[in-house]
């Protein structure tokens, strides 16, 4: 059985273009916004979440911080941006997200890599 990923992401054609990248080897459900993605986390619990940053409404870190504790442990959470700046990149460790993607060429290369776990970062706390 595929992977079950959670796909948050404003831009629709950013999201066509993730989506029609990584459905071959996972199953993807898409969310314009971090509402959208709420409703649905009430019935069904992905292996992987990728949030955007930047979302009209509730932003990626503040959905992050609502659902975290309701969120089974072993759920990748991966924040993406197209803002690379290491103080953000900080935010998101304190507030503990392991995983950033940058939006850059490679997104669709990362994310895979993320999501098999080949390109795990560790941090020591």
């Amino acid at each position: 059985m595929p992977l079950k990923v959670f796909l948050v992401e404003d831009d629709e054609a950013y999201a066509e273009f993730i989506k029609k990248s990584l459905r071959t080897k996972y199953q993807i459900y898409s969310f314009r916004s971090a509402e959208d993605c709420l409703v649905t986390l009430k019935s069904i619990t992905p292996d992987v979440l990728i949030i955007d940053y930047s979302l009209p409404g509730i932003s990626g870190i503040d959905l992050y911080d609502q659902i975290k504790d309701k969120l089974n442990s072993k759920v990748k959470v991966i924040i993406m941006s197209a803002i690379a700046d290491g103080n953000l990149v900080l935010e998101f460790i304190r507030k503990g997200v392991r995983d950033y993607v940058l939006k850059d060429e490679k997104v669709i290369q990362t994310l895979t890599s993320v999501i098999e776990g080949e390109d795990e970062i560790y941090f020591d706390d």
